[in-house]
């Protein structure tokens, strides 16, 4: 496996062991696997354009249930429609959620519902959880359609939030992230100018340096990834996914005895025991 490989998916295990809400609850996680379709995602309430619609993922998804369930999944679906009080739909779309959660095990339709229900909650809570949802599972999902597809959603849910409370830097960060990781914009930098601003308010945000240096990454501006990760780990020492990603970064600029310092300090924070097995490994490999 090349370096890069193998670093990129280190560090992917650990975004995912430490992100992903539902994983506690659905473990064995499945993604779609999206056909590349343009076309209006049919609801008005959602983002207007995307390289692919709800319907075709749902269809996707649908094509991987038994029999039996299929009929449960039309049954609570023809349900929403009957539904005339907001109340009933919410309560609808949250057995939706919990149904592709739990019962399914795929991801996009689980966060489709999470999402509707929050668009008809419209809270800050349920809006923001919604948006982190697909704004987390995109940022490892290598197929593009279906990535920029999770980067509009996240996108609508984030400013919707912030029409409620314009303060919310978490929520401003969220936003960024999505033109910086989604591709949903011809202007990237556009992402990190958002994120600039709450690191220019509050230079303690450790949500912003970390995306910050994440677009440092995608650029190859290695140094300035370097700087935005010391300052992460000089205010959370504990934070292992910083610790990782400064190992990649002095991997990739083939300063291996950096690379296996800091490994070697990640080892003491992973708790997955096949994760700390691989960086050992890597650790060794460098050393040869």
């Amino acid at each position: 496996m090349k370096k890069p490989q193998w670093i990129t998916i280190g560090a992917a295990l650990v975004l995912t062991a430490a992100i992903f809400v539902f994983g506690r609850t659905v473990p064995n996680k499945k993604t779609i696997v999206a056909e590349q379709h343009s076309a209006d995602d049919g609801h008005d309430h959602g983002p207007v354009e995307a390289a692919i619609s709800i319907d075709t993922i749902l269809n996707l998804a649908k094509k991987q249930l038994t029999t039996e369930q299929v009929v449960r999944i039309n049954s609570l679906e023809n349900s929403i429609s009957r539904g005339n009080v907001k109340d009933q739909q919410i309560h609808v779309y949250h057995q939706l959620a919990r149904f592709w959660a739990d019962s399914a095990r795929i991801f996009e339709p689980y966060a489709w519902y999470q999402a509707e229900a929050a668009r008809l909650e419209n809270s800050e809570k349920t809006l923001t959880f919604a948006a982190q949802l697909f704004l987390d599972n995109l940022q490892s999902d290598e197929v593009a359609n279906r990535r920029q597809w999770k980067a509009l959603q996240a996108k609508d849910l984030f400013e919707r939030s912030l029409m409620i409370n314009p303060d919310n830097d978490s929520a401003k960060v969220g936003l960024g992230a999505c033109y910086l990781f989604g591709n949903i914009s011809a202007m990237p930098m556009e992402g990190i100018t958002k994120i600039r601003e709450v690191v220019e308010k509050d230079s303690t945000n450790i949500y912003a340096q970390m995306m910050l240096a994440r677009g440092s990454l995608i650029s190859g501006q290695y140094d300035k990834a370097i700087t935005r990760l010391q300052t992460v780990n000089q205010l959370q020492p504990d934070n292992l996914d910083a610790i990782l990603l400064l190992a990649e970064v002095f991997e990739r600029t083939s300063d291996k005895a950096n690379a296996i310092t800091w490994y070697q300090k990640s080892i003491a924070f992973i708790k997955q025991p096949e994760i700390k097995k691989a960086v050992q490994q890597r650790i060794d490999e460098l050393k040869k």
